[in-house]
């Protein structure tokens, strides 16, 4: 886990940890706009009202930032799937996941565009995360998908690309926002397009998986 620089001495004050926040918010703000790439620790410095040598004392480096955000981000976004009850209904459970998904992608928008960023970049900072306990969760909640369909209680599928259909389609709405309330118009942009959004994929993955009488 990345360690800010400041967090390596002895005790901590709290100043030092509301610095630590405020350098993570702004970076947090300047990644998600800029990307890993074309961030730089000056508009980090300049969005967090700080001088640049006074930000480096609590990061070194860019890397740094980028690193405890994107371990903080990926800690998050797994405990909507950590949630998934073997022993729960599964229209309760898939209906729960659609929502906790949506309702990050409403209140992190941030977070998600950082997420997808380092993805689409290679994820050099996560590739361990990814093939580690991204993983063995999913690998986890794929038999229990699995147990579902043999016991009749949905219709048999593909665990991991229904995983992966539910990601992609919630993510949607904080990645491509923009294009979302653009399409949408003003009338229907508002915070109810989640709620639209949740009942149109209750209906599109859960009648999806319905046993067919």
């Amino acid at each position: 886990m990345a360690i800010p620089r400041a967090a390596r001495t002895q005790r901590r004050t709290r100043i030092q940890e509301e610095k630590e926040e405020k350098i993570l918010e702004a970076a947090l703000d300047v990644f998600s706009m800029h990307g890993f790439r074309g961030a730089t620790i000056d508009q980090i410095a300049e969005v967090a009202g700080m001088s640049k040598p006074n930000l480096l004392y609590y990061f070194r480096t860019k890397e740094a930032m980028h690193r405890a955000l994107i371990e903080r981000v990926l800690d998050t976004w797994l405990d909507p799937l950590r949630e998934f009850d073997a022993e729960g209904n599964p229209e309760t459970e898939i209906r729960s996941y659609i929502r906790r998904k949506l309702e990050m992608a409403r209140d992190f928008p941030r977070e998600s565009r950082l997420f997808a960023n380092e993805v689409l970049r290679g994820a050099p900072l996560i590739e361990g995360d990814l093939k580690g306990p991204l993983k063995q969760l999913v690998d986890e909640k794929a038999e229990v998908i699995r147990a579902w369909a043999k016991a009749g209680k949905i219709a048999k599928c593909d665990p991991y690309h229904l995983i992966f259909s539910i990601w992609s389609t919630t993510q949607h709405y904080a990645d491509f926002d923009v294009q979302v309330r653009a399409v949408l118009g003003q009338e229907n942009a508002g915070d109810g397009r989640f709620e639209d959004a949740a009942r149109y994929l209750e209906q599109l993955f859960i009648g999806g998986l319905a046993i067919s009488k």
